[in-house]
């Protein structure tokens, strides 16, 4: 805060303020000022912030939490109060203009870079172990899943059947909305679940994640249903090779975009590079997209604590697609995949 020239910061999202005092409710304004840390919220959560919040004065309020917290700020006689312009709206920060006195309108606040999401990348000892808690949740789930799948099931029969497990198991709730693409559709990089039945000769893709306390898991796997065609096994086979070629060079001091790069020129060798449309990966915590971003001249340095996806694909229209993706932890000297259930090729 010292550095991006404020003496106040303003948290409004939600994963932020929670990895900040331990609040997980819906409503929600965290205040960071003078060594002192204020929540505001509203009656529902009462008690829940009471169990939950740790090391943070709660102020339960009777009006939105952003306007209390703009209103203190103002009491406390803040000058300059940062604010994260990636995660509040135009309409939001109109709001906290007009709960404070005209005159300080157009100086009290002030767009700062994300100082708490920048914290969050860097994950400790609790947090990695309950992100490995999800991620080996996620592999025990596939795992089940290869008993299950066959021709005739509809993509959306796989994904409630998943998530159905998952629960079963103790998780939370999904990561994100279940990913199950089969034959033609395989070629969709975010094909949501259809009614779609499988076929019975093709590909199946499975991208899902498990939240555990908080902290997700993000995995997928790619299997075929009946005999192949030479062509699906040669792609396959050069995916995984991209895969395993990026986190190899996973380790302290090594670029993004250097990550990227390791996947991306395994395929151009082979001539697929122009089937790969995303980036390689990004960042897992308290939310499934977070820092860093793996793409094509990502100058970001990894860090021991971050947790990475490494998720390569080859995406063909009207024919086939395949995608493979581990989760893996940035370690003092190298890296440790954390979904390690098997990669090889897998025909049902």
């Amino acid at each position: 805060m010292k550095t991006a020239g404020v003496d106040g910061l303003l948290v409004t999202h939600l994963p932020d303020v929670r990895y900040l005092c331990g609040f997980t409710g819906s409503n929600a304004a965290l205040m960071l000022a003078g060594g002192r840390a204020v929540l505001f919220t509203d009656g529902r959560y009462t008690v829940q912030a009471k169990v939950e919040v740790v090391g943070t004065r709660v102020v339960i309020a009777k009006k939105p939490a952003v306007t209390a917290a703009c209103e203190w700020i103002v009491q406390e006689e803040i000058k300059r109060c940062g604010f994260d312009a990636g995660q509040t709206t135009v309409a939001a920060l109109e709001s906290m203009r007009k709960a404070v006195p005209a005159k300080l309108r157009r100086s009290l606040f002030v767009p700062v870079e994300p100082l708490v999401p920048k914290l969050r990348q860097i994950k400790d000892a609790e947090e990695i172990a309950k992100i490995r808690a999800a991620a080996t949740l996620g592999c025990c789930l596939f795992n089940e899943m290869l008993e299950y799948l066959r021709p005739g099931l509809t993509e959306r029969e796989v994904a409630a059947t998943l998530e159905h497990a998952a629960r079963m198991a103790g998780a939370e709730a999904m990561s994100f909305e279940t990913i199950v693409a089969s034959g033609e559709r395989s070629a969709l990089p975010h094909g949501r679940a259809s009614n779609e039945k499988l076929p019975r000769q093709g590909f199946v893709t499975l991208d899902f994640g498990v939240i555990l306390d908080g902290y997700m898991s993000d995995m997928t796997r790619t299997v075929h249903l009946g005999k192949a065609h030479p062509e699906e096994r040669d792609v396959y086979d050069a995916v995984l090779e991209a895969q395993q070629a990026a986190v190899s060079v996973v380790a302290p001091g090594v670029t993004a975009g250097e990550v990227d790069e390791a996947a991306r020129s395994v395929l151009r060798r082979l001539n697929l590079d122009r089937w790969f449309t995303h980036s390689t990966g990004h960042g897992v915590g308290l939310e499934i997209h977070e820092g860093p971003r793996l793409a094509a001249k990502q100058t970001q340095v990894l860090e021991p604590g971050m947790v990475i996806t490494i998720e390569p694909g080859v995406y063909m229209p009207g024919r086939f697609g395949l995608r493979i993706e581990d989760m893996v932890l940035v370690t003092a000297k190298g890296h440790e995949i954390l979904t390690p259930s098997v990669k090889a090729w897998i025909e049902l």
